[in-house]
């Protein structure tokens, strides 16, 4: 989550820099750099508002068809059409008749919309079955192949697909690689991963 803050320029490191494509991110334009980038932190923010209109929000001039369109992404169009008004539904406070999934999922519908270059989507997932999460990160994979999407999270079956995966212990790097790669190292991501292979055949 920090390192999400930092990237988003919430607040800047104390020493060290950050580098956005080999340039110092303190020398780019806020204003340019945060229209190339969509957040989604783990605290999901809605509107007392339409479900349209809470998408929306990441882009204030696509239609209802991309509304639509990014929804189905995000895996909650069929969801939203179960409800009486649909997309015209007023979802109170916070989202409060809403699941803890369905904010998430329609917060990264919203992050998407923008369209960005790059994507930071910080633990959006935790209240989601497996079976969804993977068909959401499948589904960013079909839609954003040329696009650059960092993904916070603490379960190692939703990552294992991506193209480089840095497993961080108390702030540092411990190992970085491929899945395969990581597996072979037999370190802290092996572990993990038994760990967790063990905790869902329990759950089967």
């Amino acid at each position: 989550s920090t390192l999400a803050e930092l990237l988003c320029r919430t607040y800047d490191v104390n020493k060290g820099e950050l580098l956005i494509n080999e340039e110092n991110i303190k020398n780019i334009n806020l204003n340019k750099y945060r229209d190339l980038l969509s957040y989604t932190p783990q605290d999901v923010f809605l509107f007392s508002d339409a479900i349209e209109n809470n998408i929306l929000f990441g882009n204030l001039e696509a239609d209802k068809n991309k509304v639509e369109h990014y929804s189905k992404i995000a895996c909650v169009h069929d969801d939203i059409m179960h409800f009486p008004k649909q997309y015209s539904t007023i979802i109170g406070e916070r989202g409060v008749m809403l699941s803890g999934g369905q904010k998430q999922r329609i917060s990264i519908a919203r992050c998407l919309i923008k369209d960005p270059e790059l994507i930071i989507l910080d633990d959006c997932l935790s209240a989601v079955d497996a079976n969804t999460e993977r068909q959401i990160l499948d589904n960013l994979e079909d839609a954003f192949e040329q696009k650059t999407v960092v993904f916070i999270t603490h379960r190692i079956f939703a990552v294992m697909s991506f193209d480089k995966i840095i497993v961080l212990d108390d702030g540092q790097i411990v190992e970085q690689g491929t899945h395969q790669t990581l597996m072979d190292l037999k370190g802290d991501y092996y572990d993990l991963y038994q760990t967790q292979l063990q905790e869902n055949e329990v759950k089967n």
